[in-house]
């Protein structure tokens, strides 16, 4: 059997820099599984611009990002092979896996990092009654054909959901010459970032009708329309409020999950509201050698973020291979829970260890609604220590909070931390 320090599972954004990361902090013998023909996972397919801000501090397309980080793995000669399949993880960290090549083998690890990101909610978990005829599509698989294969689904087009994907396939759609008749969203807000609402649908003229959904899609052979009618406060069409678009495509913009059978595989703990794993401050899951990062934890909206975490994951996998071959490994002492309430729906990491924790550490999360003019706030045990003042929170957008570990080790009794929003 095979024998590596780190094997991380998915080439994308979030396993590059988790490699790179791992690298550059000593680890020798690291792997990269990843499905795909090429590295660089969905950057490849978004072309457009956006990314970098944060980590390069310019503004770079997508494939340019990733090219940047598989640049630095080739540099640092860092391992990799396309097109295999891990099959499956053992909790002692055997993965199984296969490709054309070696057909099924295994390799054993002593860290393993999830890195595999996510997938689009398909048709069949929206209940749309009707037949299954041509033209229906996710964005992202629209984003494919348009931007890599050179292939244009369709030239009147209705999209639902309003997440990012769907918000930027708009306008590619539009500038390749369709015509986009409107986006539908089912929510009272939008699920992308506001920047991709100015600059794809307002910019272009496209409407955007909240609490809207797809009630029913016409045509057998081929999308001929569209019923698109408005939803109550509990989800549900209101009669009387149809009306009816003609189309011959429509696009699925409809959320992300997180791709998490290998870690259900592994009995690691997801979370209810993510769909990913919990995690502590080093972002290990509940496996001991396991770490997560990216959008297999939690969807990000940006790019640069995922390469933030999972620096931090390729880091602390580096150590603990180093913990194990030297013998260090001990306890990390007392467990602080991090959790959200009034609003504020999960957090990432849901645990730390302060005596272990960083000098600062980076907590992010997302809001359940549409807040404006509220304040955020950081508990530590019923003790306020953060009280900022946000304008507007969306749950499109992710925010996040700075714990520093002074202010943890000071209070010897302390249980949780809390994030919630408050009123003025």
């Amino acid at each position: 059997m095979e024998k590596y320090e780190i094997v991380i599972v998915g080439g994308g954004p979030a396993g590059l820099a988790a490699a790179v990361s791992a690298k550059e902090e000593g680890a020798e013998r690291i792997l990269i599984l990843e499905r795909d023909e090429t590295l660089g996972g969905i950057l490849n397919q978004c072309i457009h611009n956006g990314f970098g801000l944060h980590t390069f501090k310019e503004e770079l397309t997508g494939p340019e990002y990733a090219q940047r980080f598989i640049d630095r793995t080739e540099e640092l000669q860092i391992e990799y092979r396309l097109n295999t399949m891990v099959m499956d993880i053992s909790r002692d960290k055997v993965v199984t896996a296969m490709n054309r090549e070696k057909g099924m083998f295994q390799i054993e690890a002593q860290a393993v990092i999830l890195a595999m990101g996510c997938r689009e909610r398909p048709r069949g978990a929206l209940n749309i009654p009707g037949y299954r005829p041509a033209g229906i599509y996710s964005a992202g698989t629209a984003q494919r054909l348009v931007n890599m294969e050179g292939f244009l689904p369709g030239r009147e087009i209705v999209i639902l959901g309003s997440g990012d994907i769907g918000l930027i396939m708009a306008r590619r759609m539009t500038l390749e010459g369709a015509n986009v008749r409107l986006v539908a969203e089912l929510m009272p807000y939008s699920g992308g970032l506001k920047r991709n609402i100015v600059q794809c649908l307002d910019d272009f003229g496209i409407p955007l009708k909240l609490s809207h959904t797809v009630t029913r899609i016409h045509g057998k052979e081929r999308v001929e329309g569209v019923t698109v009618s408005k939803v109550d406060a509990a989800g549900e069409p209101v009669a009387g409020t149809e009306e009816y678009y003609p189309c011959d495509t429509l696009l699925l913009s409809v959320g992300l999950i997180p791709e998490n059978e290998l870690s259900r595989g592994m009995e690691i703990h997801l979370s209810p509201v993510t769909s990913g794993p919990v995690v502590d401050d080093r972002l290990s899951t509940d496996v001991e050698g396991v770490f997560a990062c990216g959008n297999v934890l939690h969807v990000h909206d940006l790019v640069d973020y995922v390469s933030e975490e999972a620096y931090l994951a390729g880091k602390h996998a580096a150590r603990y291979v180093s913990e194990i071959g030297n013998s260090k490994q001990a306890g990390r002492g007392r467990k602080i829970s991090v959790s959200g309430q009034d609003g504020v729906r999960y957090t990432v990491p849901s645990q730390i260890y302060p005596e272990t924790m960083e000098e600062t550490l980076t907590v992010r999360f997302r809001v359940g609604n549409i807040y404006k003019d509220r304040y955020l706030s950081v508990y530590l045990d019923g003790e306020r220590i953060l009280h900022r003042r946000r304008p507007v929170m969306a749950p499109g957008e992710m925010e996040q909070i700075i714990l520093r570990r002074e202010d943890i080790l000071k209070r010897h009794d302390l249980k949780s931390v809390m994030v919630k929003i408050e009123e003025v």
